[in-house]
């Protein structure tokens, strides 16, 4: 392996050695606390523009499947059809990877992508440091090609990985509009398993104005600033005075509180990984989530008829909103899971019985 560099804004750098595509990138640094998942969480779209750092130490020792599709069209073992991070950084690289649905290294994935990883990192001193001083623009240097740091923060992420053309999935009698925010894969796949018909149209399209026939509306995760999204806000605020089923998942989440007249804040470091404990106001239990959200709805704001219906164990921050009497609800973690826990995927049977 060649030597590299990563380096931070406030002039830190750490050596290593550089796996994938030997290229410099730039982009936000973030870390994710999950044992597992990278090939789900590279592909992740609420990823686009960041470089992740994987704080367990070992990484690439079960390598990467197929990519096998379903009927759809849709990648059953990834959560997009392209990788979305900016650069990958490990503790320890493993080259020699075994698992039965392997079909090459980690390493090869990300070369022929064209994203680079580095590896030889002391990935716990680097979490301190996002943890105290948050997350900020880095850069993974190789080959001594310096490059310019970029914070993807300032810039329309959605607009790039959003559908670009309305796209549906012909299934039940039941129809709803997926609002695609950089929606993840399994998503789709949760919806098509209850058997509803599935429009996915892109973040600023008015479906409404165009006159499409729906049951119920679906807001997806996906990166970046949600208030830079002004079209999809004053499209769910046409939804809401309809007053039909909308259900929201992560950016869906905030987007919904947009729409609803509350405000968001970005997060110190935010929250990314498999085991954010979140718990239910209405019932008191408690579920251990998957997250990838680096803002927050800001409890303040909310709206007297809305009421926080989910918080984070750990720091207390909103995890899920409702309101009161119409059937409007959102969650900040990931039901659908890939990867993580999947007992919160009931929430996609409530939202389907609202139909």
């Amino acid at each position: 392996m060649k030597k590299g560099k990563l380096v931070l804004k406030n002039g830190q750098e750490f050596e290593g050695q550089i796996f994938g595509a030997e290229k410099s990138s730039a982009g936000e640094l973030v870390f994710s606390t999950g044992m597992v998942g990278y090939n789900e969480s590279i592909t992740d779209p609420s990823y686009q523009g960041q470089i992740l750092v994987f704080t367990y130490p070992l990484i690439g020792n079960y390598g990467v499947p197929g990519d096998t599709k379903d009927k759809n069209g849709i990648s059953k073992y990834f959560e997009s059809d392209d990788i979305h991070v900016k650069g990958v950084v490990v503790s320890e690289y493993c080259e020699d990877y075994s698992h039965w649905h392997a079909k090459k290294s980690l390493s090869d994935y990300l070369k022929k992508a064209g994203i680079p990883g580095i590896t030889g990192i002391d990935t716990r001193a680097l979490t301190k440091i996002i943890r105290n001083n948050g997350s900020m623009p880095a850069k993974i240097v190789a080959n001594e090609k310096d490059i310019d740091l970029y914070d993807p923060n300032l810039t329309n992420l959605v607009a790039e990985v959003s559908i670009k053309r309305k796209k549906i999935y012909k299934k039940g009698k039941k129809r709803i509009v997926m609002i695609d925010c950089g929606v993840k894969n399994n998503t789709i796949h949760l919806f098509l398993e209850r058997n509803l018909t599935v429009i996915r149209v892109p973040w600023d399209y008015d479906f409404i104005e165009k006159g499409e026939k729906f049951d119920g509306v679906f807001i997806s995760n996906g990166p970046g600033d949600p208030a830079m999204l002004g079209k999809t806000i004053e499209i769910v605020k046409k939804c809401i005075d309809m007053k039909v089923p909308i259900f929201g998942i992560c950016l869906g989440n905030q987007l919904l509180a947009h729409a609803a007249g509350a405000k968001t804040y970005k997060m110190k470091f935010g929250n990314r990984s498999q085991n954010q404990p979140c718990l239910d106001t209405e019932t008191e239990r408690c579920y251990m989530t998957t997250q990838n959200h680096g803002y927050a709805i800001d409890k303040k704001s909310l709206p007297k008829d809305w009421k926080v219906w989910f918080t984070n164990v750990n720091d207390n921050t909103i995890e899920g909103i409702k309101h009161k009497k119409l059937p409007f609800s959102a969650v900040q973690f990931h039901p659908e899971a890939c990867p993580g826990p999947v007992e919160t995927e009931y929430l996609f049977d409530q939202f389907t019985n609202k139909l």
